[in-house]
């Protein structure tokens, strides 16, 4: 890529994790593109086909963010997988099983 060329794109990361692999990708990315475009350009959606746009949040550095959001150079696309519980649930969960515990070593 000659400087003309990079001076008119952004250098953008899109990562993706799932519980056993992570896929951290670097791209190019003409400015002015958003979200949404640089997902496509990544080519991440063919390679892992259960990425649903239309139902899938997705991030820049941790913060929720629209598919048509205008990209910056340096920003990290975080594509987020639907979580299979609720945390606050488990935790309520966790504290009682371990509030039982207790209270059965004391019997």
């Amino acid at each position: 890529m000659d400087s003309l060329e990079t001076a008119n794109s952004l250098t953008i990361e899109l990562i993706y994790a799932l519980p056993e692999e992570q896929e951290l990708l670097v791209i190019q990315a003409p400015m002015g593109s958003t979200v949404e475009q640089a997902i496509e350009l990544s080519g991440i959606l063919s390679k892992y086909p259960e990425i649903d746009l239309t139902n899938t949040k997705v991030g820049i550095f941790s913060k929720v963010t629209k598919l048509n959001e205008v990209l910056r150079d340096g920003d990290r696309i975080e594509i987020y997988r639907p979580l299979i519980a609720d945390p606050k649930e488990m935790r309520r969960k966790k504290a009682l099983e371990k509030q039982q515990q207790a209270e059965k070593e004391k019997s």
